[in-house]
């Protein structure tokens, strides 16, 4: 029986759609307008329904859908940012994310120092990031800017790095959100190229991406969100055409 690494069981995740509260002045001139609209409209909607899915040790799983499909609350659930209103989620590993927001480097420092303070936080000791300073420098393609503060870093170096320090950092679960788009067509060749080789090694990755190509390419296995729904789970091939055949009629 193979092992699981992330385990979610019927996962609900309900939002609230109250707009902000009116102040007191505001409530007590027009409280019965407020009362009305209240009990017009639902007060919540749900973001993922139901959603039971269990991804194993060494899988590389590919999730896939329109914008508002789910797959960021479905990360945030994983990463334990955000809790389920109902069901229960289980990860037994440390994940290492690489999302294109909050890509976690100091503005202030330079991609040097933030190389090391990234790196002790994705778990390696600090000496362990300087005796990989080199390898992370040359993949980033950033050498030259390297000891300039990040404030000063392009979109593009700043994911460069990210990516560069995560990949050499020994990830147990990676998560990726669409963060291969990064660089030009010879960086992303590499990039794929070093996610094959961490998928070999046994990383378990989940992987994000409109890029259904990349899906395809990457993954073993794809899930299909659709409003909260899962769709379809399995081979990444048969689930993109039934996801075009149905996102693009």
């Amino acid at each position: 029986m193979n092992e699981f690494v992330i385990d979610f069981d019927h996962v609900w995740k309900k939002y609230s759609l109250q707009t902000d509260r009116p102040g007191f002045k505001e409530f007590f001139v027009n409280c019965h307008k407020f009362i009305e609209k209240r009990r017009e409209r639902n007060s919540h909607f749900y973001a993922l329904k139901d959603l039971t899915v269990t991804i194993e040790r060494g899988e590389c799983v590919g999730i896939i859908g329109k914008n508002g499909a789910g797959k960021s609350t479905l990360l945030s659930l994983m990463l334990g940012t955000i809790l389920p209103s109902e069901g229960k989620v289980k990860v037994t590993d440390r994940i290492t994310p690489l999302l294109e927001l909050g890509a976690g480097l100091h503005p202030d420092l330079t991609g040097r120092e933030n190389v090391v303070l990234n790196g002790v936080l994705l778990g390696l000791t600090r000496s362990e990031v300087l005796d990989r300073m080199c390898s992370i420098i040359d993949f980033s393609e950033i050498e030259e800017f390297i000891d300039r503060p990040v404030r000063t870093y392009s979109s593009g170096m700043y994911l460069r790095l990210v990516f560069s320090v995560a990949v050499h950092a020994d990830p147990k679960v990676l998560i990726i959100d669409e963060i291969l788009s990064v660089g030009d067509e010879e960086f992303q060749r590499k990039s794929k190229e070093v996610m094959l080789q961490l998928i070999k090694g046994g990383a378990t990755t989940i992987l994000v991406s409109h890029n259904l190509l990349v899906i395809q390419e990457i993954c073993s296995r794809a899930l299909w969100l659709d409003h909260g729904t899962l769709m379809a789970d399995g081979d990444p091939t048969r689930i993109i055409e039934s996801y075009r055949g149905k996102a693009h009629p």
